[in-house]
């Protein structure tokens, strides 16, 4: 049997967020008072002030795969909804810590909590989520609670290798290109696949589903780090909420950068000598070096990857899932990461 109708991501990622974030809401609001107000406001929910907002609040992709996941392998998808929660938790977490480390002013076209709240606090904020998504995994005595914590942890501590390693090659001129994928596969990967991968566990999928599902949110999670890095040269300011040539201008050593870094060729040789500048490029420089890195073939070669991970995730989703429905849906909202305009 096959599906008349494609399902639509966006219909997928709206069912997704119906489903989570009741129990999202309810976890959040246990909270210390002083937690749950920035938790709040960085959510989206309301506004420094406590008024009531209906702002962006993101796509909520991983805990939506997550509920996919479960469906996919043959489970019942209330079931997966603490390890939805416990996800999407962890996510803001990190994006709390990572704006205060970036120094990032903006998120979601709003204030960061940093900006808004101070830093000691917004980290505060984040270690509380950090904390009560564990909290939330234990409290709903699922039988997967121990791997499904076991997993977690180690989803948390490679996105903070890679978030470390980041940090590093801002100070370094000798970054390699698999140096820079690795850290992708750590920052941003690891999360992905572990969403996908407690999907699965919690909805009671054999060892070899977990394993191919997780693959599946690993590959499509390198496929999300590729895709962001190119939107963070030729992105639409409109669209992803940074000015144009953002991590140019801060010579962010990112994926399309380092590739075109190390090639053997004039636009390759032009592009470092920029990057050795101390300061942040001028508007005009950092135009010029996103000319050269695309001459020197960074965007191609971030292209291919993409498309190469998007295979990949395709064929473990094949091997992993058992419900054609959810795998349809998982499907879609790969494509949705892979395809976003770059």
């Amino acid at each position: 049997m096959t599906l008349d109708v494609r399902p639509s991501a966006r219909d997928v990622l709206s069912h997704g967020r119906a489903l989570f974030d009741p129990a999202l809401r309810a976890a959040v609001d246990r909270l210390p008072g002083t937690m749950r107000h920035i938790a709040g406001y960085h959510f989206g929910w309301w506004d420094a002030d406590g008024t009531q907002l209906d702002a962006d609040q993101g796509k909520a992709i991983r805990p939506t795969m997550t509920l996919c996941s479960a469906a996919a392998v043959g489970g019942a998808v209330a079931d997966a909804v603490p390890a939805a929660v416990a996800v999407e938790l962890v996510h803001n977490f990190t994006l709390l810590h990572d704006d205060v480390m970036d120094r990032d002013r903006t998120r979601r076209h709003r204030a960061t909590a940093w900006c808004v709240f101070g830093t000691g606090q917004a980290i505060l904020a984040g270690d509380a989520l950090l904390t009560l998504a564990y909290e939330v995994l234990a409290e709903d005595g699922h039988p997967a609670f121990r791997p499904a914590a076991t997993a977690l942890s180690h989803a948390v501590l490679a996105v903070q290798d890679g978030q470390a390693a980041d940090l590093s090659f801002e100070t370094r001129t000798d970054v390699t290109l698999p140096e820079c994928v690795r850290m992708a596969q750590q920052k941003t990967a690891a999360l992905l696949g572990c969403a996908t991968g407690l999907g699965a566990l919690y909805g009671g999928g054999t060892p070899e589903q977990v394993a191919h599902l997780r693959s599946f949110g690993e590959h499509i999670g390198l496929a999300f780090q590729l895709v962001d890095d190119l939107l963070g040269i030729w992105g639409d300011p409109e669209v992803t909420g940074k000015p144009v040539h953002s991590d140019l201008v801060s010579r962010k050593k990112s994926l399309p950068v380092v590739a075109a870094l190390r090639t053997t060729s004039p636009a390759a040789d032009r592009l470092a000598e920029l990057y050795l500048t101390p300061d942040p490029l001028a508007p005009a420089t950092a135009a010029t070096a996103a000319d050269l890195v695309a001459e020197a073939g960074g965007r191609a070669w971030c292209r291919d990857e993409i498309a190469t991970h998007h295979a990949r995730a395709a064929e473990s989703l094949r091997l992993g899932a058992v419900n054609e429905r959810p795998a349809a849906e998982l499907s879609a909202l790969a494509d949705l990461i892979t395809h976003r305009d770059h």
